[in-house]
C-alpha cells in the first residue's frame, strides 16, 4: 500500500551553493552553514523562519544538532537521515509531507564538506561488509566496477561508452564557471587513464572537492509571494533494495527502477515530459544505469545512448548540465547539488541555461547503488 504524494503543495523558495572546488580554512559545518544562510536570504526569509531542519554532514553523525546550535536555530523538527547521496531527495520528501500536514512552515535542507582541503581523499565511515571484505575491494569503487563489468558482459557496453559519460559531463563543465574540473577531455584520454578497479579508470570516478549547497522549502501558496520564482515539488519517491551490492539479484538493475515510476506517477508525468535530468554520477556507470532504470532508454541500451551524444550539449536529453559529480563537484555526497541545478534550470538562472525548462528530474544514489531517490520539480505553470 502507498499514500498519495502532495503534488505541487511544497516548493523550493530559495537555494544556494558555496565553496565549490576548494574552500581552505572552512570546516564542513561552516560550509553548510554558509550555504544555508545564503539560501535563506535567497528566499527573502530570516533564520527565525526556519522551523524544519534537514542536514547530513560527512563527519558528524549528530549534525542536525550541531547545525542548529551553530546557527542558533530552534527547529520544531530535525532530520539527520543518512542514506548517502540520496539523503537529500529523501529530506525533500519528508519536508513536503510535514509542510502539507502543517507540522512545519519552512524547511532548510543543507550539506557541506571540506573533503578536498581536509585531506583530499574520499572519507567515509562505512566499508565493505564482511562477505565482501576477504576479497579486499576498493570501497565503494569496486562495487560500481562490478556493476560496470556485468553490464559490459550482458549488453556489450564498452569502456568507450563509459568514457562518453565523462566527456559529456566535461563539455557541460567547460561552460560553467562554478565547475571545478574544466579543460579538454576526450574518449582517448579516458581510455588511456590508469585503471583503478577494472573496468573503471580514474576518469570514470567522481571528483574529490569541497563544497556546500542548501535549499529552503515552504508551501507553494506562500512561496508564490516570495522574491524568487517558486519551484514546486511535483513528485518524489525513494526505494532501497539492498545495502551491499553483493546482495543484489541483478547488479545491472537498481532501485531507481522503482523510485522513478513512483515519482512519475506522483507528478503525473513520464520520461518524455522531462526537459532536463540531473543524475548522481559518482561513477560513469551510474549515469548509464539510471538512464535505463528511469525510463529514458531501454535496459541494456544506455551505453549506446550516451555514446550517440544524447546527454551532452546539443543532445536530445540534457544530463548533468552543471558538469555533475564527474566534472563540477563531488564533496563526499552530490545529491543536493543535483537538486539545486534542477531548480536553477527551472528558475532560468543556470550557468548552462536551457530554453523552456518546465519539468526537471533530479536523482540521488546512496551506498553502493543501494538507496535510490527521485524528485521531479516543475515550474508554477505545471500546477
Amino acid at each position: 500500500m502507498g499514500g498519495t504524494f502532495p503534488r505541487g503543495e511544497a516548493a523550493i523558495a530559495g537555494l544556494a551553493t558555496y565553496g565549490i572546488g576548494e574552500a581552505p580554512g572552512f570546516t564542513s559545518l561552516e560550509l553548510a552553514a554558509k550555504a544555508g544562510l545564503l539560501a535563506v536570504a535567497d528566499a527573502g526569509l530570516r533564520l527565525d523562519d526556519i522551523d524544519g531542519l534537514f542536514v547530513c554532514l560527512p563527519d558528524d553523525f549528530l549534525s542536525g544538532l550541531s547545525f542548529a546550535e551553530y546557527l542558533g536555530l530552534n527547529p520544531r523538527f530535525t532530520d539527520n537521515n543518512r542514506t548517502g547521496g540520496s539523503a537529500f531527495m529523501s529530506h525533500m520528501i519528508t519536508a513536503a509531507l510535514a509542510l502539507e500536514a502543517g507540522y512545519i512552515d519552512t524547511a532548510l535542507i543543507a550539506y557541506g564538506s571540506n573533503q578536498r582541503t581536509n585531506g583530499g581523499k574520499l572519507r567515509t565511515m562505512i566499508a565493505s561488509n564482511s562477505w565482501d571484505a576477504p576479497y579486499r575491494p576498493l570501497f565503494p569503487m569496486s562495487s560500481y566496477a562490478l556493476a560496470a563489468a556485468r553490464h559490459m558482459h550482458d549488453y556489450g557496453t564498452t569502456r568507450a561508452d563509459l568514457a562518453a559519460v565523462a566527456v559529456a559531463a566535461r563539455a557541460w563543465a567547460n561552460t560553467n564557471p562554478e565547475a571545478f574540473a574544466r579543460g579538454p577531455l576526450t574518449i582517448e584520454d579516458c581510455l588511456s587513464a590508469r585503471l583503478v578497479s577494472s573496468p573503471l579508470s580514474t576518469r570514470d570516478c567522481c571528483l574529490v572537492t569541497d563544497g556546500a549547497a542548501a535549499i529552503v522549502m515552504t508551501r507553494t501558496e506562500r512561496a508564490r509571494d516570495l522574491p524568487r520564482a517558486a519551484v514546486p515539488l511535483l513528485g518524489a519517491a525513494a526505494a532501497t533494495w539492498w545495502n551491499a551490492i553483493a546482495q543484489a539479484p541483478d547488479v545491472t538493475v537498481t532501485a531507481a527502477a522503482e523510485s522513478g515510476p513512483r515519482a512519475y506517477a506522483a507528478a503525473g508525468v513520464g520520461p518524455a515530459d522531462i526537459d532536463v535530468v540531473q543524475l548522481y554520477d559518482a561513477f560513469t556507470i551510474n549515469t548509464i544505469l539510471f538512464l535505463e532504470d528511469l525510463g529514458f532508454c531501454p535496459k541494456g541500451e544506455g551505453g549506446r545512448f550516451v555514446a550517440d551524444g544524447h546527454i551532452g550539449p546539443g543532445g536530445s536529453l540534457p544530463v548533468n548540465t552543471n558538469g555533475g559529480g564527474l566534472s563540477c563537484c563531488h564533496p563526499g555526497m552530490y545529491g543536493l547539488f543535483a537538486i539545486v541545478e534542477a531548480a536553477r534550470q527551472i528558475r532560468g538562472e543556470a550557468a548552462n541555461q536551457l530554453a523552456d525548462v518546465e519539468v526537471a528530474l533530479a536523482h540521488g544514489n546512496g551506498g553502493t547503488l543501494s538507496s535510490q531517490a527521485t524528485v521531479i520539480l516543475g515550474s508554477l505553470a505545471t500546477l
